[in-house]
Order: C-alpha cells, then sequence, then structure tokens
C-alpha cells in the first residue's frame, strides 16, 4: 500500500469518518469509566463492525484525551482472509489492506497501526505459520463446542503479545499495572452467544495489566452498521456485496476467514464459488485426514453444491495464485505426509443439525 492512493484502490471512497453524514452517536451501554484507560486497542479485521466499534471507542477516547493512547490492530490470516480483487479495472482491497485503511478512516497515525501474523521457524527461516497448515498437522477443524484454538492462537494471543513491550513501557512509566481497553466489533444481534456475551468485561487483571474487553456497538443493529458505514461513503469489505463495488450488502454475511467452519451454508456456497482453488485444498485436506471441514458437512459436498442450480451467484472468481499461496499449498502437502497429531475422527451417531449461523468467534469484528 505504501505509495498508493487508497481512495484510488476502493474506487474512490472518502475516508472522512466524521465529515460525513450524521455526528456519531454517543456510546450506549456498559463502557469504561472516563479517563480510566491508558490504552486503546482497536481490533481491526476489515470487517463493517470492527470499523463501527472503533469509531465509538476513539470518540470515548477523545472525551478522555487519550486520542494519543489509541492503538489499531489487525491479526491477519494470511491467504484465509479475503483477498484483494480487481472488477472493471477497479482494485477492492483485501482484509489487511482494508483493516489499514479504516485506521487511516480513523485517524490514527501510521505507525499506530500494527499488523500480526503467526510465523515459524523452518529450516533456519522465518516463514508465515498459516491455520490450514495447522489444521492438517492437527487433522481436526476448529468446530463449534470445541475449544477455539483458531481465534484464540491465531488472533487473541499474538495481538497480546504484540502490546506486550507498549506494556511493559507504560507499566514502568506509571509504576502500576497498565489498564487496556480491548475493542471488539462484537454484536448482540449476531448469535446467541454475542447476545448473551457481557459488552464489557475484564478478561486480564495481572501485576502487568487490566484488560477491559469492550464491544461498544454491541447494542446495534446489522442494519444500522450498514446504514452508519454507507452514509459516510466509508469502504466496506468486498465480499460483503454481490459482486465487489455493487454496494448492495448482497454477498457474504460476514467477514472472517473465506471459509470459515462455522460459517453459514450461503456464506459457505458463496466462499467455495469465488475462491475454488482454496476449496479444493480444504477438501484435500479433508480427504486425506478422513475428518469432514464442518460437523453437519464436509467441504467436497459444499464444491458439489456450489456448481448446482440455485447457487449463489459469485459475482466474481478469483484465482488463487502467486508465491503465498503456492507456499500455503506446500506447507499444507508437506503436514499431510505426516501422521497427524490429533485422534483420528469418529463419526457421530444421530440427526445431523442444519450449518450453523450463530459463530460465537471473534474473527469479523
Amino acid at each position: 500500500m505504501t505509495g498508493t492512493d487508497p481512495r484510488q484502490m476502493n474506487g474512490g471512497y472518502q475516508l472522512d469518518l466524521f465529515g460525513a453524514g450524521p455526528e456519531p452517536a454517543p456510546v450506549a451501554g456498559p463502557a469504561p469509566a472516563p479517563g480510566s484507560v491508558d490504552l486503546y486497542i482497536l481490533n481491526l479485521s476489515g470487517g463493517k463492525d470492527g470499523l463501527r466499534a472503533a469509531a465509538l471507542a476513539l470518540e470515548h477516547a477523545r472525551a478522555s484525551n487519550a486520542e494519543e493512547r489509541v492503538y489499531t490492530v489487525h491479526a491477519s490470516l494470511g491467504p484465509l482472509e479475503w483477498p484483494g480483487a480487481t472488477a472493471n479495472g477497479t482494485y477492492y482491497p483485501g482484509s489487511s489492506e482494508l483493516a489499514a485503511l479504516h485506521s487511516r478512516a480513523l485517524g490514527v497515525p501510521p505507525e499506530r497501526h500494527i499488523e500480526v501474523r503467526r510465523t515459524r521457524e523452518l529450516e533456519g527461516h522465518r516463514v508465515p505459520y498459516d491455520l490450514l497448515t495447522f489444521i492438517a498437522e492437527r487433522g481436526d477443524w476448529p468446530w463449534l463446542g470445541k475449544a477455539r484454538w483458531c481465534t484464540g492462537d491465531w488472533k487473541t494471543a499474538l495481538i497480546y503479545g504484540a502490546f506486550t513491550s507498549l506494556v511493559r513501557f507504560w507499566k514502568k512509566d506509571l509504576g502500576r499495572p497498565v489498564v487496556c481497553a480491548n475493542v471488539l466489533g462484537i454484536r448482540a444481534d449476531e448469535s446467541r452467544d454475542r447476545k448473551n456475551r457481557p459488552a464489557l468485561r475484564t478478561t486480564t487483571d495481572n501485576s502487568a495489566r487490566i484488560v477491559h474487553e469492550w464491544s461498544p456497538a454491541h447494542h446495534l443493529s446489522t442494519q444500522a452498521v450498514k446504514d452508519w458505514t454507507d452514509e459516510r461513503n466509508l469502504p466496506h469489505q468486498w465480499c460483503y456485496d454481490s459482486r465487489p463495488g455493487a454496494g448492495d450488502w448482497q454477498g457474504s454475511s460476514r467477514c472472517s476467514c473465506s471459509l470459515c467452519v462455522l460459517a453459514s451454508g450461503r456464506d459457505l456456497l458463496l466462499g467455495v464459488r469465488r475462491r475454488p482453488q482454496l476449496a479444493e485444498l480444504y477438501a484435500h485436506v479433508e480427504r486425506v485426514r478422513g475428518v469432514p471441514f464442518n460437523p453437519n458437512t464436509s467441504m467436497a459436498a459444499l464444491i458439489e453444491r456450489a456448481g448446482e442450480p440455485g447457487a449463489p451467484d459469485p459475482g466474481i472468481v478469483i484465482e488463487d495464485e502467486g508465491p503465498e499461496f503456492d507456499a500455503l499449498k506446500n506447507a499444507v502437502d508437506a503436514a499431510l505426509r505426516k501422521p497427524p497429531k490429533r485422534q483420528r475422527y469418529v463419526p457421530r451417531s444421530g440427526p445431523v443439525l442444519p450449518l450453523c449461523a450463530d459463530c460465537p468467534e471473534e474473527a469479523e469484528q
């Protein structure tokens, strides 16, 4: 993105968060006490909800004269998150790029936007370590009801680690634990789990840091978030639309992994049709390990259904190619040549449930 005008990257969007449309509404519901937060950590995934929550948190920081202590962070999933797409000569940013654009829209200086991605050492070199490679090694998928290692290890732990040095600095300066607001784009109407999840809770309290997990957009409806985004002509992830640039919000309902095991059936079919090469790689892992992608269906079945009449129109097909995707395929193939680290899956008995639309995870913020 260096040297590129983001307005040109995304069809001329105006990145003026507070200068267009009605003034931002004050934060409703639970919020940290004014002046009580030392560091604001705004989680941005490139999704609509993270930007809305971040804007509300920024208003809180401004009212507390703490705007200079606001940071944005994006936990990248590499080739598994939605990539950039070009349609009719216009480039629409992928999730990582869009998170950086959202940070700029908030007015956060580039040096206070942090992107983290999990890596590991391989043959003496530090290389990306992607979630699908881990799944291939493990021989299992992060289903609902199991330990959510896909979110915890690839997002939460990385974000906490990224701010450790900053927390140490402020602790030394303050002489006490650093109070952090970890701002998430979680809303009550997304799922039963999120409805029951407190908008404000303390998740860490030790000698180094006190972390308040805060979801300032928790009370807002999906339509309210979409309207707020459109009123300001702000860029939203192209996967939300029927095709890049349509602006109709008729595409994917969520913006997390392109193929999330907990996504709705329609979102999965759209993902399969939009990223067929990635879907085939998922199916390859599924075949070798003998474990279905989802407890209620398989990636192979989804690919078959995506080719049938009545499947959603993808609007665009992404050609997954290039060094990053090749590296992912090579890493997955290498993992599949070894025995799985988890016990082999045993199919369950009983009725098959519909694909889950109530994903409680934090990937889409």
